[in-house]
Parts: structure tokens; sequence; C-alpha cells
């Protein structure tokens, strides 16, 4: 059995030995200054997009949610419907369960309301005096208990066939939530394929840069070997230098987002009033830097174990 003081011994060598991988991993990364720089902005673009893909989803789940909270199923009845038939259709689709609420609206109710609503048009007004007879018809306003049942609901008064029913705009809205999908999933795709063409980039860039630090410094890694270093010892600063790129690179990108999102904030507010990017930035800060940080170190340490497996042979 080992004794006690040969075990203390070999904790100290593999602390000394880490700590030395360590300085030497900054050593190269201050090294090539310009090529460090220029790896590390490259990787911050491939973040950077990355980072407006993460915006771009939250916002596209809160327009989303805003839609879908207005979006309803209206039903509107003939002329000449009696009010009792109506209530006995509204009854029955209350007892639908994919039913959360449905609201009456008589034809005295949607007159008041369209009043109402074009109060100070002086020409709407005096059309529906001359017109004398009230033109809008009873209704009813479906919301159900999730959106994803709107399409269940429209097929069963479809089915139904009501006699008193003149028209459903169910696949009025069902078009244009689906235009809005379709224009969202077009950017999201759009964004990925361009991140995945930088984080190409960047991995060549990354690439390059750690062997040609490699070729510059091959006189120190033979000495090394003489000595006979590890080939983790002589391994390890390299995927240091590359793990650095990432993680200066997530810095620069969370730093940039601070003025970004405070600026565009007040811009996305016109499209989607609920969504304030810059609560939702300040809000997931913590996640968004360790989301921008485990990528850039993915990049950097992939890119440099790439290239010792290539040029690096112990």
């Amino acid at each position: 059995m080992r004794n006690t003081a040969s075990i203390y011994y070999d904790k100290a060598m593999k602390t000394i030995t880490f700590k030395r991988i360590i300085a030497a991993g900054f050593l190269g990364f201050r090294r090539n200054v310009w090529l460090s720089t220029a790896t590390t902005m490259v990787m911050a673009l491939v973040l950077f997009m990355l980072g407006n893909l993460v915006f771009i989803g939250a916002l596209a789940g809160t327009a989303f949610r805003s839609l879908e909270s207005k979006i309803d199923i209206s039903v509107y009845f003939t002329a000449d419907a009696s009010e009792s038939n109506i209530l006995a259709v509204k009854r029955e689709i209350e007892s639908l369960p994919d039913v959360r609420e449905v609201s009456y609206v008589s034809r005295e109710d949607a007159l008041a309301r369209f009043r109402e609503r074009h109060k100070e048009n002086a020409l709407i007004a005096s059309a529906l005096e001359e017109l004398g007879d009230n033109p809008l018809q009873a209704s009813v306003n479906i919301k159900a208990a999730d959106p994803g049942h709107y399409a269940a609901i429209s097929e069963f008064l479809a089915e139904k066939k009501y006699p008193i029913v003149e028209k459903i705009n169910y696949f009025e809205n069902q078009e244009v939530i689906e235009r809005l999908s379709s224009i969202m999933g077009t950017l999201r795709g759009s964004g990925a394929v361009l991140t995945i063409f930088l984080a190409f980039i960047a991995v060549l860039v990354a690439f390059n840069t750690i062997r040609l630090t490699i070729y510059t410094t091959r006189e120190e890694i033979g000495i090394m070997r003489l000595v006979g270093a590890s080939a983790w010892f002589i391994r390890g600063p390299f995927l240091l230098s590359g793990a650095l790129y990432g993680a200066s690179a997530a810095v620069i990108v969370t730093l940039a987002f601070f003025p970004l999102a405070w600026l565009a904030s007040p811009k996305l507010a016109f499209l989607v009033p609920e969504f304030n990017l810059f609560s939702y930035f300040l809000s997931n800060l913590g996640q968004f830097f360790l989301m921008m940080l485990g990528a850039g170190v993915i990049l950097g340490v992939s890119s440099s174990f790439i290239a010792i497996r290539r040029y690096l042979t112990i």
C-alpha cells in the first residue's frame, strides 16, 4: 500500500500541473492578440445570432398568446331567429367540454355597441338613421378552454347545421393564425440556418488559430516532450485557449445586448405591446449568459480539440 506522504505528493503534483496548464492557456490566449481578437469576434457574431433567435422565440410566443387570447368563434344568426332558439343553441354549445365561455349579443346590443364605437362618425350615424331598421345580427361569442380546441368546436357547429345559424367566423381567424405561424417559422428557420453557417465559420477560424499556435510553439512542445510532459499537459493549454475564446465572446455578446435590448424595446412594443424586450432580457439575464457561455465554450473547445487531434501528435 502507498504511504500517506506519497498520496499527498501525487495530489500536490496534480494541483501544480493543473495550475501550470491554466497559466499556459492564458498565456497562449494573450500571446496572439490579433488572432485571439479575430477568433473571439467571429464567435461573438455566432452567439449574437443565437441570442437573437432566443428573443425572436420569446417575441413569437408572446405574440401568439396575445393573438390566441383575442381569438374566439363568433356565430351569427339569421335576422328572423328568435331569442329562445338562439339561447337553446347557446346552452348546447356551453355543454361542450372544450368550451370555456359563451356570451350572447342580441341585435339591440350589437347595434348599441356599433353606435358607441362609431359615435364620432357622423356619416355612419346618419346612414343608420336613414336605414331605420337594425342591420346587425345577433351572435354568440365562444371562448375555448384551450386555443387548440377551436377547430373541434367549429367542426361541431358545422356538423349540427343549425337552421338559424348564418355564419361562423372561425375559418377567417384560422387563416390569420396560420399565416402568422408561417412567418414566424420562416424567421426562426432562416435564423437557425444562418447561425449554423456562422458557427461553421467560427469553428474554422478557431481551428486555424489553434493550428497556428501549435506551429509557432512547436519548439516548446518538442522540449516538453523531451522532459516527459504528459499528453494532457501539452494539450490542456490549447483547449483552455479555445474555451477562453468562447467565454470572451459570451461576455461581449451579453454586454452588447444591454443597450440593444433597451433601444429595441419601444419599437417592438408597437408590434407586440405585451412584450417588453428589455424587461425580458433583465429577468432572464442569468440564463441568457449561461446559454451564451455554454455555447461559446463548446464552440471553442470543439475547435481546439479538432485542431490538436489533427496537428498535435504526442
